[in-house]
């Protein structure tokens, strides 16, 4: 073997060498974000369901670090809010015997200089109640005895939500905000009724939530007729397990517009804040053509591809983009991450510019973006290609850097509309309480299950959004409903609560 062959095989010995070490590094990275999401907090979600066993121990263990101690003298200690005055009242008032009301140095009588207030709140437990309602019947004695008439007369059958069955409103109610709204599955709930001596199954209460769904489906459309009509919307989907399903996974879509709570919309016209589910079998860009069909506003999701066949004009999130700088900071564990923590930085800066936007108008917005959000989203448009072409792709790193690249053009479009957000996390936020009742029933058995959820669990998001008492909003909606002719615009939740 000549020196040329050495030399090559040396080259090839490099090269693999090089390829081994990057093989490596990967895996090492695999495994530390791995290890992280397995046993490590997350920075940016909330605390798990199993982290709240310990909920009770781990707040009262809360104290003060030294840090804290040392600056606490320039902090108003926290008082306590005071009770809703609505709330029912019961004056107890204990007052010292009649042969006390006497002075002890001169034995004149004592005269009311005023009184001490504390409050305690005490709960009562739910009432259950049965509701008779009896119908005389009416007959004429001279017409029978003679043989004229057999008229009978007597008030029509009440009506009722349920037809032939003996669900009120109110328990219709009680039942879908238990499990929709605080994520209390049917099993659990047959066992506290059980507690009051009554006995209703599961699957009973599973064909009166399937009925009351088909109740709101009206309603449901109506919210979807006001939510294309609005100029932007944001989307998210997650998974969910239906057992008869054909497919091994399917997902509930997630819809809306506006604001977490009632709010003016920065230019001054009423925004509805509308949350909706959607149910399919599948992941397909086809259920969100089908969903948004006609609609060409923005549309705010994360980098999925299955948005691009809308018409819609997507917008990026920025918290997807950080979310995986964040990854490879995790996963460089205890070498440098310079790289990472710079582009975290860098997102950061655009972030508290829209802290300081947040009560500007539209066009404020718009300019204030151009002036100080569009300099620093060209500057790390710079650093992205150059950092492109230093780091490996196949990295934690390299596929955030690569990301930001190829969203871009969504990413920066936050800053072409004062009415756009910087990130998607009000879908985020909305789709989260499904996820956590998803938890807690693990599966739907049938699609008509499922659909049913994604009804109910849009109307008490959409009427929580609203700042709605949803037991109530629930139960008067399907006495409304339920009657022939309801007027749907009444339920609408913004219209409602101005009632």
């Amino acid at each position: 073997m000549n020196e040329k062959d050495y030399q090559r095989r040396i080259a090839e010995l490099e090269q693999q060498l090089e390829e081994l070490n990057n093989r490596y590094q990967y895996l090492e990275e695999q495994f530390r974000i791995a290890q992280h999401k397995q046993f490590g907090k997350s920075t940016e979600g909330h605390p798990g369901q199993g982290e709240l066993f310990n909920e009770a121990e781990e707040l009262v263990a809360e104290v003060e670090t030294p840090e804290q101690e040392a600056i606490s003298y320039t902090r108003n200690k926290p008082k306590r809010k005071p009770l809703p005055k609505d709330l029912p009242r019961e004056v107890i008032i204990h007052d010292i015997p009649e042969d006390e009301k006497i002075c002890n140095c001169c034995a004149n009588e004592l005269h009311r200089i005023g009184e001490d207030k504390s409050e305690k709140l005490q709960f009562i437990p739910a009432q259950v109640k049965v509701i008779e309602h009896v119908r005389p019947k009416y007959a004429c004695r001279t017409c029978d005895k003679d043989g004229i008439s057999n008229t009978i007369k007597q008030a029509p059958v009440p009506h009722s939500v349920i037809p032939k069955g003996y669900a009120t409103p109110s328990l219709l109610s009680q039942i879908i905000t238990s499990k929709y709204q605080y994520g209390l599955p049917l099993y659990r709930q047959e066992a506290m009724f059980k507690q009051h001596g009554i006995e209703i199954s599961r699957k009973t209460m599973a064909d009166w939530i399937i009925r009351c769904a088909e109740l709101f489906k009206p309603l449901y459309d109506q919210l979807h007729q006001h939510l294309l009509k609005q100029p932007v919307i944001q989307a998210d989907e997650t998974t969910l397990k239906v057992v008869d399903s054909d497919k091994s996974t399917s997902y509930m879509w997630l819809y809306a517009t506006g604001t977490d709570s009632p709010q003016a919309t920065i230019t001054g016209s009423a925004i509805p804040n509308i949350v909706l589910y959607d149910y399919h079998n599948g992941r397909a860009g086809q259920c969100a053509v089908d969903f948004l069909a006609g609609y060409n506003g923005y549309l705010q999701v994360d980098g999925y591809v299955g948005y691009e066949q809308t018409q819609a004009t997507l917008v990026g999130c920025w918290a997807h983009a950080r979310r995986k700088f964040m990854e490879a900071k995790k996963g460089a564990g205890n070498k440098s991450s310079g790289k990472a923590d710079w582009a975290l930085n860098h997102i950061q800066k655009l972030y508290r510019i829209e802290t300081q936007l947040k009560q500007h108008t539209a066009e404020e917005r718009y300019t204030l973006r151009q002036e100080k959000s569009l300099p620093l989203l060209n500057q790390l448009h710079t650093w992205l290609n150059k950092s492109a072409q230093q780091v490996l792709p196949k990295t934690k790193l390299g596929e955030a850097i690569q990301y930001c690249l190829n969203q871009w053009h969504k990413l920066e479009r936050y800053t072409l509309d004062g009415q756009l957000n910087i990130d998607n996390n009000r879908a985020e936020r909305a789709i989260k309480p499904f996820v956590i009742g998803r938890k807690n029933w693990l599966f739907s058995q049938t699609a008509t299950g499922a659909n049913a959820s994604a009804i109910l669990y849009s109307i008490i998001e959409t009427a929580k959004a609203n700042d709605l008492n949803v037991f109530e909003y629930v139960m008067k909606s399907l006495e409304m409903l339920s009657q022939p002719e309801a007027d749907i615009e009444l339920l609408l939740p913004w219209l409602f609560a101005k009632d």
